[in-house]
């Protein structure tokens, strides 16, 4: 059995218009701690104090301080934990490279350098499991998709894959042109829901750096970067769907989403440290990234099923009858469009003492509401260069929703390294960032908008702070160095299966799903082998 809502009551039912993808995307502005291991045991507070390769990543005038040529490689594995998984395969442990690099040095003079740098980076690790499950309240993501539909905003970009699902296997009657009657709209709340997410994949950064000196006392570098993202996730969410009198479960629907983005982008990053007493080696350093202006792809698809029959009421014999719902249906999805992530802003001091003790300390600010999400338009040919281009403008209402969404973020790093010999280091770190998204933002299901039209999917995560706490390890011997490191990640935060649908004609068709507490662990071993010459 289920519920008929007339269209009329439903029709002012209808809520403000915002953006929709803007969780999807801010996955691609997110940068993990990674590089060397001695960058990742010192927290990577080594923006002021450089000669690090990974510097190259962050503040491009680190490789100015280097005197000799090196080369390194680091690789490890990753545990992700947290989350217990039930339904979907895959591993918790990964296993990769990290980091390969090297900076050929060059004398200009006896106290000037110029130096050359290449250093590929595995910038964002999406590894991730989340599972969280909790009774709904008479809540349903079918429900949502059923006021949508009556109250008129099922049109144009508002109508998404989810809501086809739903509309095509619970909540309408199918004609025989396999069209919704539109007489009648219906829905089921639900007891409650669970879910399991698995997110697999990374973003290589390729840094091609130049450095240089001023008299041994300003470092000045450029780094310009090439990005290769490579992101898939996977989504099992099931409800279990009640009757008419709200007492009984008669099944449960279940949803099943493999969604997959790759593409590839580009910045630019500038840094410069100074040492502004002569005979000190206190430095200060200073640095900027630019957006990294991606073009992405990203392709799903998506099964909704049932494992229960819906019956109809014939209304002039009073008889039931099995309906024309189809228990199963697929969409497949495919998007091209571009992203532009917000300016990276960053100040950093260093200190060395005796050549036995390094302190490290870096503050870096990026403002989470610059992100940009862009429509791609036709291609136009220019002809003064003869050839075509393609244009792309900002999605409004998404701008709008991602100002809602996102805040700027703050990230302190703060590390030390103590040479306990002339051949072993021990080091240590902290990394602090700050809750990108707002306790109160929310995924908007009912905007006009492509990332609405083509979601497919409905939940999202309100993370908050990031913690980390790295130790390392260090020995060198001639030119020759080995190093390791290790670092805890935790992120908690706040996750929903869909938005809240508040309506102000009847208290009864309320949708307000809550928050569940998830959470992010990492756990990662880092080893670096080097050669300086």
């Amino acid at each position: 059995m289920k519920r008929l809502l007339s269209i009329a009551v439903m029709a002012s039912a209808v809520i403000g218009a915002a953006a929709q993808d803007t969780y999807e995307s801010a996955k691609m502005a997110d940068r993990d701690l990674n590089g060397t291991a001695r960058y990742v045991g010192m927290g990577g507070a080594m923006e002021a104090l450089g000669a690090d390769i990974s510097t190259i990543s962050t503040n491009p005038a680190g490789t100015g301080l280097m005197r000799k040529s090196q080369v390194a490689v680091s690789l490890g594995p990753q545990i992700v934990s947290g989350n217990k998984q039930n339904v979907l395969d895959g591993s918790t442990t990964t296993f990769g490279l990290d980091q390969a690099g090297g900076v050929l040095v060059t004398k200009m003079g006896s106290n000037s350098f110029l130096n050359f740098g290449f250093n590929y980076t595995k910038s964002r690790n999406f590894n991730q499991l989340i599972t969280a499950s909790d009774a709904l309240n008479l809540a349903s993501q079918n429900k949502i998709s059923c006021m949508k539909y009556a109250a008129g905003v099922m049109k144009d970009y508002n109508y998404s894959v989810v809501d086809d699902l739903y509309n095509f296997v619970l909540n309408g009657a199918v004609g025989g042109d396999g069209k919704l009657e539109e007489d009648f709209i219906e829905y089921y709340n639900a007891a409650g829901y669970a879910t399991e997410q698995r997110r697999e994949g990374f973003i290589a950064d390729y840094g091609f750096n130049v450095s240089g000196n001023v008299n041994d006392r300003v470092y000045l570098g450029v780094t310009f970067g090439l990005k290769d993202v490579h992101y898939r996730n996977t989504t099992y969410y099931t409800e279990a769907l009640l009757d008419y009198t709200d007492k009984n479960i008669i099944g449960n629907v279940d949803l099943m989403d493999e969604r997959e983005t790759t593409g590839t982008g580009f910045d630019i990053k500038l840094g410069v440290i100074a040492r502004p007493i002569e005979n000190s080696p206190f430095r200060i350093g200073a640095y900027v990234h630019t957006p990294t202006w991606y073009k992405l792809k990203t392709t799903s698809t998506t099964d909704l099923s049932r494992d229960f029959e819906i019956y109809e009421t014939d209304p002039k014999t009073g008889k039931e009858y099995l309906a024309n719902n189809p228990k199963q249906r697929r969409h497949y999805t495919s998007l091209e469009y571009r992203l532009n992530t917000p300016w990276v802003f960053g100040l950093s001091v260093g200190h060395t003492i005796d050549q036995i003790l390094a302190l490290g300390l870096t503050y870096e600010y990026s403002d989470y509401t610059n992100l940009d999400n862009r429509v791609i338009d036709d291609d136009y040919y220019d002809y003064y260069y003869g050839e075509f281009f393609e244009d792309s403008h900002s999605d409004r209402l998404m701008k709008r929703n991602t100002r809602d969404v996102m805040q700027g973020s703050h990230t302190l790093k703060a590390g030390m390294e103590v040479k306990v010999t002339p051949e072993l280091s021990v080091r240590a770190g902290y990394n602090y960032v700050s809750p990108k998204y707002k306790e109160s933002g929310f995924r908007d299901q009912t905007i006009e908008s492509q990332g609405t039209y083509l979601a497919t999917t409905t939940d999202y995560t309100n993370w908050k702070a990031t913690n980390r706490v790295t130790f390392g390890l260090g020995y060198a011997a001639g030119n020759f160095f080995f190093d390791a490191a290790y670092m805890y990640s935790q992120t908690d935060g706040d996750y929903y299966p869909f938005m809240s649908y508040l309506s102000d004609v009847n208290p009864s068709l309320d949708c307000m799903p809550d928050g569940v507490k998830v959470s992010d662990k990492r756990s990662k071993l880092l080893f670096t082998l080097g050669w300086r010459f």
